[in-house]
């Protein structure tokens, strides 16, 4: 605490740095005419409050006090006395508020409308905070995809053009999203990051999805039935009794001898045709 010597009419006094930068004149502990703690009655409404503290406190801190017993928070807070409204950076005692000295308590409207408007904006601040967050773990599963596709492309595979539009589809979603949230300072600038981010997958899953529209078809896959083996096959087929002959068919023809003994007799129509002109 800072201490200084000053000349006045009376004599020399004594002044203290109080917290705030004000500089007054120091207290004398041995003064009886001020209190350390007094009682003040601060009226509220058609309620009256009867509040022990300290003199040397300030508005603010009776404030908190009151508050827990109104029910008004501090911050919407008027305190009116000697018919002045007193900030909440003032002492009491420098006030010159008394042991039993009246106040009035009043509700400030528009500290209240400020104090509304700033929960607000913390309010929006998380959910936007949360909304990027969200969006950040979708974009890092769907990098994951891309990287997939990129592997299997590289290797001079190919992928299904749909799986591609998918992707493609899930990332302008998410950039959607993004653009729908607003806000300042740190959200703006995560919000910033999360759209460079995507912009950079897009481009690049622009290029994978031309690569793989260039490379040559995989070559035509076997039906199911083209992969039976030949033991398969051949059990499908019919088989031949085992009992009967095997039948052998020649072109070769057989001529019989006149001298085996056979003659071979013409056979002589049993009915008579008749011949039509």
């Amino acid at each position: 605490m800072m201490k200084m010597r000053t000349g006045t009419t009376s004599g020399d006094g004594e002044l203290e740095l109080r917290p705030g930068g004000m500089v007054v004149q120091k207290r004398t502990d041995h003064s009886s005419s001020v209190p350390r703690v007094i009682r003040v009655r601060v009226k509220y409404g058609s309620v009256h409050h009867e509040i022990s503290i300290n003199s040397q406190s300030t508005f603010g801190e009776l404030k908190k006090i009151l508050s827990g017993a109104t029910g008004v928070h501090h911050q919407d807070m008027k305190i009116i006395y000697k018919d002045k409204e007193r900030d909440s950076k003032m002492f009491l005692d420098l006030s010159g508020v008394k042991d039993r000295s009246k106040l009035i308590l009043k509700e400030d409207p528009i500290s209240q409308e400020k104090r509304l408007l700033e929960l607000r904006k913390i309010a929006a601040k998380e959910k936007y905070t949360k909304a990027i967050s969200d969006i950040s773990s979708q974009v890092e599963r769907l990098a994951g995809q891309l990287s997939a596709f990129d592997t299997v492309i590289g290797k001079g595979g190919k992928v299904e053009e749909k799986n591609l539009e998918n992707l493609m589809e899930m990332l302008m979603n998410q950039l959607v999203k993004l653009d729908a949230i607003s806000g300042d300072g740190d959200v703006k600038l995560k919000k910033k990051m999360q759209e460079e981010k995507l912009q950079k997958y897009i481009v690049a899953l622009d290029l994978l999805n031309i690569k793989n529209s260039t490379q040559p078809q995989p070559q035509p896959q076997y039906k199911e039935r083209d992969l039976l083996t030949f033991d398969e096959e051949a059990s499908r087929k019919p088989t031949i009794s085992s009992s009967s002959p095997p039948v052998i068919i020649t072109t070769r023809w057989e001529t019989f001898d006149s001298n085996s003994g056979q003659t071979v007799k013409p056979v002589h129509p049993k009915f008579k045709w008749e011949l039509f002109n």
